[in-house]
């Protein structure tokens, strides 16, 4: 109708006249770049999963208390990538002041004071770091930005005295360790506010999850540090405590794209991230001495100093969920892990060794 009334039959069509600067499109801007702030970026997660992020093209803001001396050998090789920010989770102004510098799209709170043994004799330190600073940081995000996308790092600690197995989202907590009862309020301090202010706030329920980052006070660590010092002649024992407690142990590297995964869930939901296969103490100290052909039971020595006060004998975890609903599963197995773990420290060692034997001469 329209186009017979412009252009009568048997007329000819004239052709469309384009203007002459619809001709030279301007270039379009890339769009901006997703900017992530980590706390606990100097930890082995944060260290993970910094270079998860970069990979992924994000901006990647790392938090970093003011210290005399300031460890970053995790991220050294990340230099001139990431941008370190000072602020600490016990000054709720230092995690305003940051939050609204920076203007992150999402904020990983990896941060915390997270070896168990320690929680018994600074109970009071772990809680208002793993506890409160939670808190301070949700704080932080409700009076700055409410659209920043926040990631809690809760913790299997929290089941202790499990109630079921494997356990799953849906399992009761029943913590046995300061440690664990500060993670049990940062996980529920995330849920309340998700629900209060309509925060897209999420926990990630991670089970034992190690590397060659790991810190050397950790059980993995120390056997696999300690196998190492053996073989190479500098260490006669390895003194541990329960053989028989029994982890869910899996592999950093693929827990950190699970918190990635979660916070780009189009729903705030909190997931267990877990191999689903539990081992003993016990198995990881075969496994590594096995690695360098020795017998594990010629140098382990049983310290019951090393006992806690309130044992968590076994956790396994059910990431089922997780599974279905985020495509997530573990790459890497156990004896992967421990194999990953041991060479790594083969390789340290024998440059301490090599160091050391040039300081000598």
């Amino acid at each position: 109708m329209f186009a017979s009334s412009r252009y009568p039959v048997g007329s000819r069509k004239l052709k469309r006249f384009t203007p002459r600067f619809a001709l030279f499109s301007s270039p379009v801007a890339p769009p901006p770049m997703p900017r992530a702030l980590i706390t606990g970026i100097t930890g082995q997660d944060g260290s993970y999963l910094a270079e998860f992020l970069l990979e992924q093209g994000y901006e990647v803001h790392g938090m970093v208390r003011r210290a005399s001396t300031e460890s970053f050998e995790r991220i050294t090789h990340l230099a001139g990538r990431i941008t370190l920010r000072q602020a600490d989770l016990l000054d709720p102004l230092s995690i305003i002041n940051m939050v609204s510098d920076v203007r992150p799209d999402e904020i990983y709170n990896l941060a915390a004071q997270s070896f168990v043994p320690t929680s018994w004799s600074q109970p009071l330190l772990t809680s208002e770091y793993t506890a409160l600073g939670v808190t301070r940081v949700l704080e932080a995000i409700r009076l700055v930005d409410r659209s920043i996308r926040f990631y809690q790092a809760s913790s299997s600690e929290m089941f202790g005295r499990v109630q079921e197995e494997p356990q799953t989202e849906r399992t009761a907590f029943y913590p046995r360790s300061p440690y664990g009862v500060s993670k049990v309020y940062g996980h529920w301090i995330t849920v309340n506010y998700r629900e209060s202010y309509d925060l897209f706030a999420v926990s990630g329920i991670l089970f034992n999850h190690e590397s060659p980052r790991r810190g050397k006070e950790f059980v993995t660590r120390k056997v696999s540090y300690a196998v190492a010092r053996i073989k190479h002649g500098l260490q006669d024992k390895l003194r541990l405590g329960n053989l028989d407690a029994q982890r869910d142990w899996g592999y950093a590297g693929d827990f950190v794209r699970a918190m990635w995964l979660m916070l780009k869930h189009n729903q705030p939901v909190d997931y267990v991230i877990a191999t689903g296969k539990k081992h003993s103490v016990r198995d990881l100290v075969q496994l590594a001495f096995d690695r360098v052909g020795l017998d594990w039971q010629k140098y382990v020595e049983i310290d019951p100093q090393l006992l806690r006060p309130a044992e968590v004998n076994h956790l396994c975890g059910d990431a089922s969920k997780a599974r279905v609903e985020l495509d997530w599963s573990p790459r890497v197995n156990f004896e992967q892990l421990v194999a990953m773990m041991v060479d790594a420290d083969m390789s340290l060692v024998a440059r301490e060794k090599a160091g050391a034997d040039r300081m000598a001469q």
